[in-house]
């Protein structure tokens, strides 16, 4: 007999049901008590849209109070990302964009595939556009969802290309800046400061983001406005520089360079050798240029290539900056378009060729040999050891000879070490009996080669010349409040090593620090490397009377929204101070005696107003004398020191020209002025012109042009270096004859 199940069915199915219709109850309850609050935020939340509030970045200002870099008020167009999730609203979208925003349709769409912008914002998708353009976006809903116009800021850079390199430019975020940025609060597309005080004072500049959140009905169109946030300005930055001098210093340096590319002196310039080419056999110049001298029996000479250089003017009881400028230069404002691929390349060619380098501060980068200049260091380090004191006599007969075990000179060790070449004997110049202040007066190679020896000599264990030069900063940042600066070099067995692993150095090399390496550092050369600002730092601290200041570049921190003065001024009689920075920074203190100090003043003294030396029957002239000839020194007292740093493979044409010199008594105009001009030649006739005429500029003998605001940039027709000389450079003119070679 069948038995009948249908009734254990229907208690199954029952029981399935009842269990289902609790799970069911059992979650509405959970969704409508448990969960209520947050699925409310979440439907609130599709309903809103939040909009950044950027905050305006704080203005630069020089020392006078110009206004170097300010903002202007523009419009970006942002697409809310959950209308063009779908790929086919976004092609319709963007599409429908492209023609009045005149973006191509890729740009919008690398951004939306590129993962720089945040996804929790609306997608900017066009910068700075017209305000007409915005209403006829927003009047057309319809046909443009989710599209708004978002107000933010632009930099300016009134006064551009001036200070370029000091003030800098802004940019988005880089790749591998982005965790440091996200730590500090920063957006992926965030733009910040990527070169000069714009990266140096970001945190203080950029101010803090507010955000505003809109209710919007299903059309996406503003409802009501829930919250607000106010963005916090960021603080204004005043600058020591004086744009006036600055403006001045940039066309001299230039009008300089420009002067030794025309140049050929033959008198300092080896003949061009000629090798032989594989290719056909022929006798051809070994070294080839754009321009060439040939004399009346067909040899030729190179001119100068003097591709690039810096200037730097210190004031040294302060240690602030008035002027600092690096040439190549380039136009900040460059970075406030969108440049194209090709632009770009045009602009900052990606050349290995260091010459060529633009977005380089040569005055903070440079890594240098510094030459004679650097002398009155090593005189300062012979006497505070007591290798020697300011009455030691040596008697300079145009060399120097190593006291070292003679067979090693026929092992192919240099033992003997020449001076500069006599422009009246064409010999090494012999200068007789030296004392320290005559050997920095007349530059006596020799002089220094035998304090590079004895100091080797009295500890070689203990770097005992490179450990007393870093008293003056050498091989060390001077702290300086800009991004970027090169530590320096100074040698020791340690940096032997590193650069022979570097490849910098053969492998054959010696990874000791030897007795060649002291004497060549004794000069200013070998793989001494520094910069022209560490190099004016080193020349204050002698001018102040030993106090090594850390160089401040950046004056005063004011509260946001220091008021308009003066058309293009800011006034700062009606503005907050936070921080000052007119009190020196005194790193530390050098023993400096007068029994020191006196001769190498005396000696640099005497660099520019002689008198030389007499040997033999011949007249040394010191090596500035017939630069500085007719400078005024009733207005301006001045001492400092020539200097030529050999260049590659001993060529003179690869020289570099160096000068470094400061006032002299004159408490109302302490200043330090540095040059260098790469492979310009000699220290007495390419820098010490240019620093001559700084000091007059600074003694108010020079005329110096107003600063005028920058007519508007054309980006259809940027070039990458615009003229910017000197209108009269009568002052670099002066006699160079009879100099040697320093």
């Amino acid at each position: 007999m069948a038995v009948d199940k249908r009734a254990a069915r229907l208690g199954a199915l029952a029981l399935v049901s009842v269990i289902l219709l609790g799970a069911i109850g059992a979650r509405l309850w959970f969704l409508q008590t448990v969960q209520r609050d947050a699925l409310q935020n979440q439907v609130l939340t599709s309903q809103r849209r939040t909009q950044m509030l950027p905050a305006e970045r704080g203005r630069i200002f020089d020392a006078q109070g110009r206004i170097l870099a300010d903002n202007r008020r523009t419009i970006t167009v942002t697409v809310d990302r959950a209308v063009i999730r779908r790929s086919s609203n976004r092609t319709t979208l963007f599409t429908r964009l492209s023609g009045i925003l005149g973006v191509p349709v890729e740009e919008m769409e690398r951004r939306w595939e590129s993962g720089r912008y945040s996804q929790y914002l609306p997608l900017p998708i066009a910068e700075d556009v017209a305000e007409d353009t915005v209403l006829r976006i927003e009047s057309r809903s319809e046909d443009y969802p989710g599209v708004h116009g978002d107000e933010d800021w632009a930099r300016v850079y009134p006064y551009a290309p001036l200070a370029s390199h000091v003030i800098g430019y802004m940019g988005l975020i880089l790749k591998e800046q982005e965790a440091q940025y996200k730590a500090l609060g920063y957006q992926n597309d965030d733009t910040v400061g990527q070169f000069g005080i714009e990266k140096s004072m970001e945190s203080v500049l950029h101010g803090t983001p507010g955000q505003v959140v809109y209710e919007v009905d299903t059309a996406n169109r503003v409802v009501r406005e829930v919250s607000r946030i106010d963005p916090v300005p960021g603080k204004d930055v005043q600058l020591t520089i004086d744009l006036k001098m600055q403006q001045y210093t940039e066309r001299l340096l230039e009008t300089q360079l420009e002067a030794k590319r025309q140049t050929t002196d033959i008198k300092a310039m080896a003949k061009n050798p000629r090798v032989k080419d594989p290719a056909d056999g022929q006798f051809k110049p070994k070294f080839t240029n754009e321009h060439w001298y040939v004399d009346d029996v067909g040899d030729q000479y190179l001119p100068y290539p003097a591709p690039a250089g810096s200037m730097v003017i210190q004031n040294y009881r302060t240690g602030q900056i008035v002027a600092m400028a690096s040439y190549p230069t380039f136009d900040n404002r460059w970075f406030t378009i969108n440049l194209t691929g090709a632009k770009f390349k045009q602009l900052f060619p990606n050349d290995k060729n260091p010459d060529k380098s633009i977005l380089v501060n040569r005055a903070i980068q440079g890594q240098y040999n510094m030459g004679s200049t650097f002398k009155p260091f090593v005189a300062y380090a012979a006497m505070l050891n007591g290798v020697i004191t300011k009455d030691t006599v040596y008697t300079d007969v145009g060399s120097y000879v190593l006291n070292i075990d003679k067979s090693l000179c026929n092992e192919g060790v240099r033992c003997e070490y020449f001076n500069a070449i006599s422009s009246g004997t064409g010999k090494p110049a012999e200068y007789g009996p030296v004392r320290v202040e005559d050997a920095l007066a007349v530059s006596s190679d020799a002089f220094f080669y035998r304090i590079g020896e004895l100091m080797h000599e009295a500890d070689p264990s203990r770097n005992l010349l490179g450990n007393t030069v870093r008293l003056f900063g050498f091989g060390a940042d001077t702290g300086i409040d800009l991004p970027y600066e090169f530590n320096g070099r100074i040698p020791t067995s340690e940096v032997k090593k590193e650069l022979i692993a570097s490849g910098a150095l053969k492998k054959t090399e010696s990874p000791n620090l030897l007795l060649g390496d002291n004497v060549q550092l004794a000069i200013g050369q070998g793989l001494l490397a520094a910069t022209p600002m560490q190099l004016a730092n080193a020349y204050s601290t002698l001018a102040n009377g030993g106090f090594l200041l850390r160089p401040h570049i950046v004056k005063a921190i004011w509260q946001p929204g220091v008021p308009d003065g003066f058309p293009g001024y800011g006034d700062f009689s009606k503005a907050t101070l936070v921080t000052s920075f007119d009190a020196p920074e005194v790193k530390q203190q050098l023993e400096l005696p007068s029994s020191i100090a006196n001769p190498i003043v005396r000696g640099l003294t005497r660099v520019i107003r002689g008198p030389g030396t007499v040997y033999k029957g011949y007249n040394h002239d010191t090596t500035g004398f017939t630069v500085f000839a007719n400078y005024p020194y009733d207005s301006l007292n001045i001492a400092g020191k020539t200097g030529t740093a050999q260049g590659a493979m001993s060529k003179p044409w690869f020289d570099s020209s160096v000068f470094a010199g400061f006032s002299l008594n004159a408490p109302d105009k302490p200043y330090t002025v540095v040059s260098y001009l790469e492979k310009a030649g000699y220290g007495a006739k390419a820098s010490a012109p240019a620093v001559k005429c700084v000091f007059e500029a600074l003694a108010g003998q020079n005329v110096l042009d107003e600063v005028q605001m920058s007519d508007p940039l054309d980006p259809t027709s940027l070039v990458p270096a615009p003229s910017n000389t000197l209108a009269d450079s009568t002052c670099l003119n002066g006699k160079y004859d009879n100099l040697i070679r320093d």
